[in-house]
């Protein structure tokens, strides 16, 4: 495989007219539109965020996610659910951490870092979501997106927007948040 220096480019493009590199670049920008045809325009697509969490791969709508948090020192609360792993301090403002396995009171398996925190917000809440690696941001057409699988419980599909063909559950961030589990809110008898 030959390599091209930076020189050799440079000499090939002072010999080129601007007629010619202009049609290299109409070209070039031809095929960058064929590959977003693929994707589908936003309409037909969402952008997310995929995590791992104990070897599943999930994700949520980037629209939800304001940041990606290395897991720091948190405290634990008593008399929560088991969910609720605790709270944490991020940078003045306290957030509850939830762990979706125990939410959806799936078994405890494999090994599990906990060493992310997806910082999640919608209109009304802000949470950071536990997780084990942040695989990264992927738009995925909503084509690709199929209801949940029989083998999914009831109570798991409620809350999920679907699963893709490579086994990625969309969660439905909305729908989690919305729970009337998910806020706890005790007041001492008086």
């Amino acid at each position: 495989m030959k390599t091209t220096s930076k020189k050799d480019t440079e000499t090939k493009l002072k010999k080129l007219s601007q007629s010619q590199i202009n049609k290299i670049l109409g070209e070039r920008a031809k095929e960058m539109a064929l590959q977003e045809d693929d994707i589908g325009s936003h309409d037909d697509a969402i952008e997310v965020v995929e995590f791992e969490l104990a070897y599943e791969k999930y994700a949520i709508e980037s629209k939800y996610v304001s940041e990606v948090y290395p897991m720091s020192d948190f405290s634990i609360l008593p008399c929560t659910p088991s969910f609720i792993m605790g709270i944490m301090n991020l940078r003045g403002t306290i957030l509850s951490l939830i762990d979706i396995r125990r939410f959806f009171g799936l078994p405890i398996k494999g090994l599990s870092n906990l060493n992310r925190v997806l910082v999640v917000r919608t209109d009304d809440l802000e949470m950071g979501l536990l997780a084990d690696f942040i695989m990264g941001v992927k738009i995925i057409p909503k084509e690709h997106i199929q209801p949940p699988l029989p083998t999914f419980s009831p109570i798991q599909t409620k809350y999920l927007k679907g699963v893709t063909k490579d086994s990625l559950i969309l969660l439905d961030i909305e729908k989690i948040f919305s729970d009337p589990s998910i806020i706890v809110n005790e007041e001492p008898d008086v």
